[in-house]
């Protein structure tokens, strides 16, 4: 349960300092906007380094899955357009391929 912890506080992090360069560069808000945004890419950047994995490949592929999901919670949540099912759908397999990636048995 922590690791989900950390993988959806990583993605949070990842998007609000996208979400960031996104608002100067396509909403046109100040860029002061760039400050806070790069400190949460450097959080989010330090937290997937926290991740129980033991090899960075494997870090970022379940990241990969965990990202999507908070990306599609963020467009419903943040900018106010609610997931169709097929986001639904395509997040679940990623969600599945991350779940196996993350607790396969390795030996």
């Amino acid at each position: 349960m922590t690791s989900l912890l950390l993988y959806a506080a990583a993605a949070i992090a990842e998007i609000g300092g996208c979400f960031a360069v996104w608002a100067v560069l396509r909403l046109g808000r100040s860029p002061l906007w760039l400050a806070p945004g790069m400190l949460s890419l450097a959080l989010f950047a330090t937290l997937l380094a926290l991740s129980p994995a033991e090899q960075a490949g494997r870090a970022f592929a379940v990241y990969g899955g965990v990202y999507i999901a908070a990306s599609l919670f963020w467009l419903w949540a943040v900018e106010g357009m609610r997931p169709d099912r097929f986001d639904l759908i395509g997040a679940a397999v990623c969600l599945a391929g991350a779940a196996i990636i993350l607790w396969a048995p390795r030996g």
